[in-house]
């Protein structure tokens, strides 16, 4: 298929799994509003309907909880076709039926972005409109994710991290207890082939988290005290570092200088966390279970995320470049999402070892801005050469290249658009 080809048919991919407003990741194994992914999906209209775009954040943020956390889905309907549904979740802290806990906050970053694409009057007002709604959910996370002000932040939920299945999370994941579980039947493993999808004793403990904090109520206070599941995660502190940066960036922008000094404070905190997370014999940025206080033992993709929350100093860039490196002589195309010299790497198991288009694009992004334009361009190429080769699917072996997951998946359209395509290489040299 020709590059104008793949051009067109991710543009097909987004508009076919639009559903009024918001796009589903793909049909069938997602039905619903995902969170991370529209905010994406949002960057890929912008090439070539920007209204389209800001419609996707702004119906994101119609599910946004009163204490302020924005779900990782949002039950438009009820599709009998996804498990867990509303009636498992039990929550009721916004309009929309939801789940209860939140996933990565890229909106910040994204909403700057389509700022940047659009500056006309109706853009910055679309702009505004959502500032304080993001304000209020990064302050959530600064709350009830960070309790303790240590500048590092939780997930109470593998889900919650947006990187489901991760090695990361094997440890803490045992130690929760399988219990108020009633007997469910999983939809994923109908779509799509199980050996591709985390097994049923990581789902058990899944749904038994769901149930303890189902239990009080969804308060976000008490979930971040007795969660069985609370680690702190590169990943969402990262990617909240950078889109607390992109705010304080938006707030100058829009004259809403009021609110620079809070979000100043966050920035600060999460720079000085961020060394809680280095694991001194990896020499790299890890997971760290706040019940136990282990650091855990593999290079994740997260770990890569430094220099794009503006990490990129002589003690973190060149120990990221020489993991890049020691991986990228590993692997075919990069960048696995866990480390292929790691004993729990799987290639082609969701997380334990696949390449997703959208980390590729935020590790990308955060060496190009740190003047590592080589590294930066390799993740590019490889990405393009992966949809070239596999279609737009929801994720890939760095082995084989072998497609896998659900296809026709939005936010692997978007990335393709926003970065992936040559086009956009030709037009950005």
């Amino acid at each position: 298929m020709s590059q104008n080809d793949l051009d067109q048919t991710a543009r097909d991919i987004l508009i076919g799994n639009d559903q009024g407003g918001y796009t589903v990741p793909t049909k069938g194994l997602y039905p619903y509003q995902w969170n991370w992914d529209s905010v994406f999906v949002a960057r890929g209209f912008a090439t070539f309907n920007p209204d389209r775009a800001w419609r996707e954040i702004e119906l994101l943020f119609e599910g946004q909880w009163r204490d302020g956390m924005v779900p990782h889905i949002l039950f438009r309907k009820d599709d009998p076709s996804y498990f867990p549904g509303p009636s498992v979740w039990g929550t009721d802290g916004g309009p929309i039926p939801s789940s209860g806990h939140s996933q990565p906050p890229v909106a910040a970053t994204i909403v700057r972005d389509l700022l940047e694409l659009d500056g006309s009057d109706a853009a910055t007002g679309r702009a505004k409109g959502l500032f304080p709604k993001i304000l209020h959910w990064h302050r959530w996370y600064m709350e009830y994710r960070d309790p303790d002000g240590l500048g590092v932040v939780a997930v109470i939920h593998p889900w919650e991290s947006g990187r489901d299945n991760l090695p990361d999370w094997d440890d803490a994941l045992r130690a929760v207890e399988v219990k108020d579980v009633e007997p469910y039947v999983r939809k994923d493993t109908s779509h799509v082939d199980p050996e591709m999808r985390p097994h049923k004793e990581d789902y058990d403990r899944y749904l038994s988290i769901v149930a303890a904090c189902r239990k009080v109520g969804w308060d976000p206070e008490k979930v971040a005290r007795t969660c069985p599941f609370f680690v702190a995660d590169p990943g969402i502190t990262f990617i909240l570092l950078r889109a607390c940066r992109d705010l304080l960036a938006l707030a100058g922008k829009l004259g809403l200088k009021q609110h620079m000094a809070e979000i100043e404070g966050w920035v600060s905190r999460l720079e000085s966390g961020a060394a809680r997370l280095w694991n001194p014999d990896l020499k790299a940025h890890v997971a760290l279970d706040l019940r136990t206080g282990k650091l855990t033992d593999g290079v994740s993709s997260a770990s890569f995320l430094a220099p794009y929350a503006g990490l990129a100093g002589p003690d973190v860039l060149p120990a990221v470049q020489d993991h890049f490196d020691r991986i990228g002589s590993k692997v075919r195309y990069l960048m696995p999402s866990y480390d292929p010299d790691h004993p729990k790497f799987e290639h082609l198991r969701y997380w334990r070892g696949p390449v997703w288009a959208m980390v590729n694009f935020m590790i990308s992004r955060g060496l190009s801005e740190a003047g590592d334009a080589a590294r930066a361009e390799r993740l590019r190429a490889d990405t393009a050469a992966l949809i070239q080769s596999g279609g737009f699917a929801e994720y890939f072996s760095p082995e084989t290249a072998v497609a896998a997951g659900g296809g026709s998946f939005s936010w692997t359209a978007a990335i393709w658009l926003a970065w992936a395509t040559p086009s956009h290489a030709e037009q950005a040299a």
